[in-house]
């Protein structure tokens, strides 16, 4: 598909016309919303101010664009997401989206987490579903377009790339009354000529961590995960392009993080063609001045061009794509307990609508393989499934290769 084009004020623009800052300026506050013309009648969106004016997606019209428009978005019922849309993430048409999490801000001497404000005895909370430092992580990577393919998008995916669109994303997304952009830090791309501008930003975006009145604030760092190194007091946390700045971390956390992510540390030492990343969500503090040190952690496996994925089957399943020139969405996991329910993947090349593809690893617990194979029992006709002791099946028919 070629640049999205939008329909305002009864004009046809397209995203690339140099008209079309000038324009969305004059209609932002009016009652001419524009319409994208990915679909015949298209689709209202609205505009947003960031650095630029940009044009947006209205909330839960995703699934009307067409699935090679950017604007496209699956139902989220099709991942994590679901779970998650109208509680713990509330989409506004302010252009932010406020999020609900289950981890704090902020850490109080002695106590485990800052008190919440006192509530009348008479009141009644309802329990509401929140996100953990995974489901963030995902929905960052989502929200940035990183579960998504393009051939285009080939050699395109470096640090660079990488931080300037977490951080993009980051801008619209409010986290306990913050931006979350205040409290997020993604590695900028690692030179040796620029190594002191790029420290000192990172400690200006870091003194946020300050603590004041007994109350340690906290703060999220996003990187690749390089190594952990083991010290006389303890364990440092290094991540590529921070080669200046270990996060120190208590060896029992260490020890229960390797534990429950052993799968992932395993699929790095696998002899496998591709070679995986393991990305590290890290909420931290400040342990001294200028000392950083890991309060909660969450690792994430991606394929080496950061497409989110599960485990080694969907590694070699997503290289595939790329390899063939797909066009396609991955679908996260979230907060999920497994991901039986969820396409592994959604290729968007194949028409007007969007066509599911399903793994089977020979390697998954019985519990999850099971309920996979119920999952693809109920569909009809049965949808395209590639047993991994098996050879891949041919792809359906791609329509704008």
């Amino acid at each position: 598909m070629d640049a999205q084009r939008y329909s305002i004020a009864g004009q046809v623009y397209d995203a690339l016309d140099p008209r079309l800052q000038e324009v969305l300026a004059r209609v932002r506050e009016g009652v001419d919303r524009p319409r994208c013309l990915c679909v015949p009648d298209g689709v209202e969106m609205y505009v947003a101010r960031h650095r630029q004016y940009v044009v947006k997606r209205m909330p839960g019209t995703g699934g009307q664009h067409h699935p090679q428009c950017p604007s496209y978005e699956p139902d989220a019922q099709q991942s994590g997401l679901g779970e998650l849309m109208g509680e713990a993430i509330i989409e506004t048409l302010a252009g932010s989206v406020e999020l609900r999490v289950d981890f704090p801000w902020v850490r109080v001497l002695g106590r485990g987490v800052a008190p919440g404000e006192p509530h009348d005895p008479g009141e009644i909370n309802v329990p509401r579903r929140r996100m953990s430092l995974r489901a963030l992580t995902h929905f960052l990577f989502e929200r940035a377009g990183f579960n998504r393919w393009l051939p285009a998008m080939a050699g395109k995916r470096n640090q660079g790339v990488i931080c300037k669109h977490l951080l993009e994303a980051a801008a619209e997304m409010i986290v306990k009354g913050q931006p979350l952009a205040q409290r997020l830090h993604v590695p900028e791309p690692f030179s040796e000529a620029s190594k002191a501008a790029a420290a000192q930003r990172r400690r200006d975006k870091l003194a946020i961590l300050q603590p004041r009145d007994g109350r340690s604030p906290l703060a999220v760092v996003l990187g690749e995960f390089k190594t952990c190194e083991t010290t006389a007091f303890g364990r440092r946390l290094w991540i590529k392009h921070m080669p200046d700045t270990p996060l120190l971390i208590a060896d029992k956390t260490w020890e229960r993080a390797r534990r429950t992510y052993a799968a992932y540390f395993e699929v790095q030492d696998a002899d496998a063609a591709y070679r995986p990343r393991l990305v590290l969500t890290a909420l931290i503090r400040a342990k001294r001045e200028h000392v950083h040190e890991v309060d909660a952690l969450s690792l994430m496996l991606t394929t080496e061009h950061w497409i989110p994925v599960e485990g080694a089957h969907e590694i070699e399943f997503i290289h595939a794509l790329v390899e063939q020139q797909r066009r396609f969405i991955k679908p996260l996991r979230y907060d999920a307990r497994i991901t039986a329910g969820f396409p592994n993947a959604l290729l968007t090349d194949t028409g007007a609508e969007p066509v599911a593809l399903h793994v089977v690893s020979a390697f998954a617990e019985a519990k999850e393989r099971a309920a996979k194979m119920q999952v693809i029992a109920r569909i009809s006709p049965p949808p395209w499934t590639w047993w991994t002791d098996q050879p891949m099946p041919t792809l359906p028919a791609c329509a704008v290769c």
